[in-house]
């Protein structure tokens, strides 16, 4: 059968590409094509546009590019058209895939949605184009269970793919931390990992506000998780003479060899849990889309540490609380022989017991593919 895939960043790309190998187990003779990034294409799909040729967030952003964005859609549904796959598979990124939800409906193709959108948030309403216009949704999240049942929509969890990568990045990883030192120049001062997000706009705003701390703690050693979706002058310009170093696509090692981090809120929240390292999540935006986001926004709590678990377990720094003085006081309390440290593994724990066991895309891929095949 053929998949088109549609993914707006990366970590889209990256559970697109677990999800395009999953079903290969189950549909040997499948074919992808994609709009996504090099993760997909790697694992066997024609990619046909990159998502950081068309991610754009950011309320303010969406209407200065407007015009780009309906040229894209209208790009997208002629790529469908071009390639008549059997299955549109969505991953997140709703702004624009539920516009290709619609059009791939009408068209009569089936919709599959992987990865919800973060509707129990904020934006209720769009539950309505989900029961009209998705034929599956499949959701990473427990909690979304019941969100998705209270709408009158039945959606199963079968795991949370995050937990696929990365105990397939710890058992395939053969650099110890102290080649990674050696590797990346690092001295040995303990490292706090800084991880302030993949897209241009997200870096100018929060990673000056964490680069502050660096002067009140000169016993550590502070790395960014750089990404190439970033320009490198943005890094530069913001670092200026601090002593403070780079790591490209090492997110995975850096937060192996961390001690604690500052992470920009989003998935990385996740995966910072996941290695174990307690975290201070910090999110900044421009004034007039976090104004109209503190509007639209229904959760009290915004990393998804804090969201599966029901309560605050990392502290939040977001917008006029990310200062400098806030900062430091959080991260001192995470530091080794910090109060909220202990407390803070301790909830990991049951954070892990909530997700369950690895092999979700597996599981779900499988699902697509058994679901596809009773709808053909």
């Amino acid at each position: 059968m053929r998949y088109f895939l549609v993914a707006g960043e990366a970590s889209g790309d990256l559970h697109g590409s677990n999800l395009i190998r999953g079903i290969i187990k189950s549909d040997a003779e499948a074919e992808f094509f994609c709009w996504g990034g090099d993760k997909m294409h790697e694992a066997g799909a024609l990619l046909l546009m990159h998502y950081r040729k068309h991610a754009i967030m950011g309320f303010v952003n969406v209407l200065l590019h407007l015009p780009a964005i309906l040229g894209n859609i209208s790009l997208c549904k002629k790529h469908i058209r071009q390639y008549k796959p059997h299955v549109v598979i969505l991953i997140d990124y709703p702004g624009f895939n539920l516009k290709i939800a619609k059009y791939a409906k009408s068209a009569g193709l089936k919709v599959f949605y992987y990865i919800s959108p973060k509707l129990w948030a904020w934006n209720e309403s769009r539950v309505k184009k989900i029961r009209k216009f998705v034929d599956r949704m499949f959701v990473i999240f427990p909690f979304e269970v019941d969100f998705y049942r209270r709408h009158g929509i039945e959606v199963k969890y079968y795991g949370n793919p995050l937990v696929d990568e990365i105990e397939k990045w710890k058992s395939g990883s053969t650099e110890a931390v102290t080649e990674f030192r050696k590797e990346t120049g690092i001295d040995l001062r303990p490292l706090i990992a800084i991880l302030p997000g993949s897209r241009n706009h997200e870096v100018k705003y929060i990673l000056p506000e964490m680069i502050k701390t660096v002067d009140h703690f000169p016993e550590y050693n502070f790395i960014i998780a750089g990404v190439k979706s970033v320009e490198p002058a943005i890094y530069t310009e913001i670092i200026r003479n601090r002593p403070v170093k780079i790591v490209y696509d090492k997110t995975y090692e850096l937060l192996n060899a961390s001690v604690a981090a500052l992470v920009k809120s989003g998935t990385s929240t996740l995966e910072a849990a996941l290695f174990d390292i307690p975290q201070v999540v910090c999110y900044k935006g421009d004034a007039i889309s976090f104004a109209i986001a503190r509007r639209l926004v229904k959760v009290r709590q915004i990393s998804l540490v804090n969201l599966i678990l029901g309560r605050e377990v990392v502290r939040e720094l977001i917008q006029f609380l990310l200062t400098e003085n806030n900062l430091v006081n959080a991260l001192k309390d995470i530091l080794p022989d910090g109060r909220d440290r202990e407390r803070m593994l301790q909830d990991y724990r049951e954070l892990k017991d909530i997700l369950g066991p690895a092999g979700a895309s597996e599981r779900i891929a499988a699902e697509m593919v058994s679901s596809l095949k009773k709808m053909s």
